[in-house]
This record gives structure tokens, sequence and C-alpha cells, in this order.
């Protein structure tokens, strides 16, 4: 959040409490980088309702960018249920997205951080980082969202991930714990 020095002298908010980023290598669409990141704010507990975004003029002056750009996110937003837009003063959180408290994400981030460390210390660079997560994630969500399986609920009777059926398992580091492959905690 921009701090100010309102006219009595003490320090004043002023603006949003986020500011946008943009990533040009990244290859998501610049509206979509807008959008994944109010909803990675409100998923973290940056944003509540009620909390106003950047204006248009801000993220423009800030960003470098087309005001439609911000235009188009903002109704995505809007679309989501996420946002709504108030004539005259600006586009404001209305809604929230289910997030985790901050203890479990604390403890969350501390585990995160070992494997990250793990995953540096094996030699992967950011990309390769980013590829090994991104993949674990995805056969996560796979197994997870499988007809017929609990949330929770273990891979194996004995606690160990497998890789689904007709897929070897991959040698080197198990996200995000830390562990290579065959290690015990």
């Amino acid at each position: 959040m921009v701090i100010d020095k309102g006219s009595d002298g003490e320090p004043q908010a002023v603006g949003s409490p986020i500011g946008f980023r943009l990533d040009p290598s990244s290859g998501v669409p610049t509206y979509r980088q807008l959008v994944h990141q109010v909803e990675q704010a409100l998923r973290l507990g940056y944003l509540q309702e009620g909390d106003r975004l950047p204006t248009v003029k801000e993220a423009v002056e800030s960003l470098a960018i087309n005001p439609n750009t911000v235009l188009k996110a903002y109704r995505e937003l809007e679309h989501r249920g996420l946002a709504a837009g108030r004539p005259g003063q600006g586009t404001f959180i209305a809604g929230t997205l289910r997030r985790v408290g901050i203890a479990e994400q604390a403890e969350l981030r501390v585990s995160l951080g070992a494997w990250l460390r793990a995953a540096d210390d094996a030699g992967l660079d950011g990309d390769g980082i980013q590829a090994l997560f991104a993949s674990s994630l995805r056969d996560f969500l796979d197994r997870r969202d499988e007809p017929g399986r609990r949330r929770g609920a273990e891979s194996g009777r004995d606690g160990i991930a497998r890789p689904p059926a007709g897929r070897r398992a991959r040698p080197g580091l198990s996200a995000p714990t830390g562990l290579r492959a065959g290690e015990v905690a």
C-alpha cells in the first residue's frame, strides 16, 4: 500500500492495498495476469470485501498498458462475482475465495521453502522448479479429483503416494516434502 502524508501531517493511506506486476515473458495475456493477481491476493488474505482495486488510471500509469486491458480484467472479476464497479469511485472487492488461515499458510510456506531449497540443491533452476511443481500439482489434482476418491485420502494403504496407473514414478524429489524418492520422513 502506498502511504502519503495527509494535509494534517499524519500518514494517510492512498490507493489500493495491492499493486499489479506483469511478467511479459510468461505468455499469459496481460488481463489474465491482473485477474490471477487479484485472485491470489484474495486467497492469501491480502484483499478483503470492500477493498478498492487500483483505478484504471493508476494501473495504466504504473504498468504502461492500454486502459481497455484493465477494464477487461475488471469485467472478468465482476463476471466471477469478485469485484463490483462504483461509478466515480472505482472497482471494489465484492466477493471472496476459499482461503486457508494465516497459521496454516505460514506452516505450508515453511515446508514449501524446504522443498524449494532441496530442489535448488538438486540443481534445478527456476524453470525446472516450476516445471516439476506444475507437473506434480497436475498429478495431485488429477488423483484428488478421481471419482470415488475421498478428499485427503492417502494414495496407498501404506501412505505412499504412487503415480497414476500407466505412469512410471519419476526419480528425484517428491513435492513438496523435500524428501528424495525412497526417503522416509
